[in-house]
């Protein structure tokens, strides 16, 4: 059962007890109701007894009877002396019926509860509607509601000033000088530099953790953790040549890592690791050449190749155990690879950068002599350094262009406009910040274009390794936001009211 059938569930119940707690309180009333009639009925009667009382006292007075007896003892009436009353006392009281109710006892689970609440609804013909929670709320509170879902979540266009574009192509262009002089090519940056060796540091630390002793005298640390990673987490689908699983296509010890999908660190290479290790198979991209009938080339393909691998236990005594085991693999063997192998000279192969591989099947274009698609220029830029550590140093210049126009929006919003600190806090759903970040990030990408323009002479290759992938990445996704608030602008944040709403039904069901 999902989180919005267990509060679908809570809310029926609730509508339950609301109608229970209605027909109670109808019950009260009528019983107020005969009650007060009961009331009225003996205040009447003693009115009429004392009215008999009194005409009894005028009749015996004009008859001059005079009674005499001692205490207890017995008198009688003639019977000539008749007292009849004015008005006969007739009362009418309307017989209550039971209140229905929901058997409950201590073996009552929640299941039977809901079961209950079935067939109370079936007796009491009550029509549950798609959303029970809107008749929880009274008209008031349904209108309030209403008026501050509009208020509060509607797409609202920004209203930037000329200082909020000022500051925020200013934290751009810092961005993007920390990009240019501090990250550069591959391996050559001070910033990728500062990466390799917090990767290098970090592939010890996950070595040591899974029961590395350290290297042996005289021998390369970085090198010996990654050969216990290696010998420890081996997996079946780590072949370094095309040639080697059975069909020829281009692969080597510079490329494998990003032709084996099981080597990408994000989703995708998750599902091919674990698929492979259950199947005891191997899935490579592959890039081909695409020729006419004269064997001329026209273009690149790619497909995915499946080869068979020798057969390969996972451990595990059931399913869970065993995709447990396939995950831990996967893990502990991008460990191995993050940093290169451990016979590589130099700074190695590591692994590409989450997603990057998908960029294999952009089989489009025709770049250079060779009329090489965007796939292989890809490749060959991956094959020059451009993988994780060089992603990571990347996303630095990224992260200080996010903080600075984030602390500096906090500043104005305080200082300049005067809000409350409480009404300060950098939320991305804020229009003006998003805009912000937007400049920000341009301008961010549009020094890191220019530098990377300039500097490659023209070479598609020499661009791309110059160019910041994660900077354009987070440009993306803020170019899109700001485009779909526009577009939806004065309609509903359907995600935000979404959440809004979950956490008030949460917090009625609480109350």
């Amino acid at each position: 059962m999902t989180e919005k059938e267990k509060l679908v569930d809570q809310a029926q119940a609730l509508v339950v007890q609301k109608h229970q707690l209605t027909s109670a309180q109808a019950q009260l009333g009528q019983l107020d109701s005969a009650l007060s009639t009961l009331n009225a009925g003996q205040q009447g009667n003693q009115e009429l007894l004392d009215k008999l009382i009194a005409q009894a006292e005028a009749s015996l007075n004009a008859q001059e009877i005079i009674f005499e007896f001692e205490e207890h003892e017995a008198f009688l009436v003639e019977s000539s002396v008749f007292i009849l009353p004015e008005e006969e006392a007739s009362t009418s009281i309307e017989l209550l019926s039971s209140i229905d109710s929901i058997e409950i006892s201590d073996t009552t689970d929640w299941s039977g509860y809901l079961d209950g609440i079935d067939h109370y609804v079936a007796r009491n013909n009550i029509l549950l509607n798609e959303d029970p929670f809107r008749e929880l709320l009274t008209p008031t509170q349904r209108i309030a509601l209403e008026k501050r879902i509009k208020e509060e979540f509607s797409l609202k266009g920004a209203n930037c000033d000329k200082y909020d574009y000022m500051i925020a192509g200013t934290c751009g262009l810092i961005g993007g000088m920390i990009d240019v002089f501090f990250v550069g090519l591959p391996g050559q940056g001070k910033l990728t530099q500062f990466s390799d060796d917090m990767t290098d540091n970090a592939v010890q630390k996950f070595a040591k953790f899974c029961g590395w002793k350290g290297p042996k005298e005289g021998s390369d640390s970085v090198a010996s953790a990654i050969g216990f990673l290696e010998r420890n987490f081996k997996v079946n689908y780590d072949h370094q040549h095309g040639t080697a699983v059975g069909k020829r296509f281009d692969m080597s010890t510079k490329n494998h890592h990003l032709k084996n999908l099981g080597h990408s660190p994000d989703l995708v290479g998750l599902f091919f690791s674990i698929w492979d290790q259950f199947n005891s198979t191997a899935n490579f991209v592959a890039i081909f050449d695409d020729v006419d009938g004269l064997g001329n080339k026209i273009g690149e393909y790619t497909k995915i190749i499946t080869v068979d691998t020798e057969t390969f236990e996972l451990k595990g005594s059931n399913m869970i155990a065993k995709i447990f085991s396939g995950f831990v693999n996967w893990l502990g063997h991008l460990f191995s690879d993050v940093a290169g192998s451990s016979g590589a000279q130099g700074r190695g192969s590591g692994i590409p950068i989450p997603f990057f591989s998908l960029l294999q099947f952009a089989s489009v274009g025709s770049f250079g002599m060779d009329k090489k698609s965007f796939a292989t220029i890809a490749v060959d830029v991956f094959q020059k350094g451009y993988d994780l550590r060089h992603g990571m140093a990347m996303a630095i210049p990224v992260l200080i262009t996010e903080l600075l126009t984030r602390i500096t929006w906090v500043i104005k919003q305080r200082f300049y406009h005067k809000q409350l600190w409480s009404d300060c806090m950098p939320s991305a759903n804020n229009p003006e910040l998003r805009r912000m970040l937007l400049i920000a990030h341009g301008s961010l990408c549009l020094v890191d274009t220019t530098d990377a323009a300039l500097r490659s002479g023209g070479d598609i290759v020499q661009f791309m390794l110059r160019s910041n992938m994660i900077a354009w990445a987070r440009f993306g996704t803020l170019a899109l936001k700001e485009l779909r608030a526009w577009y939806k602008e004065g309609s509903l944040d359907v995600e935000s009211v979404d959440a809004f709403l979950d956490a008030e039904y949460k917090r009625i069901l609480a109350a």
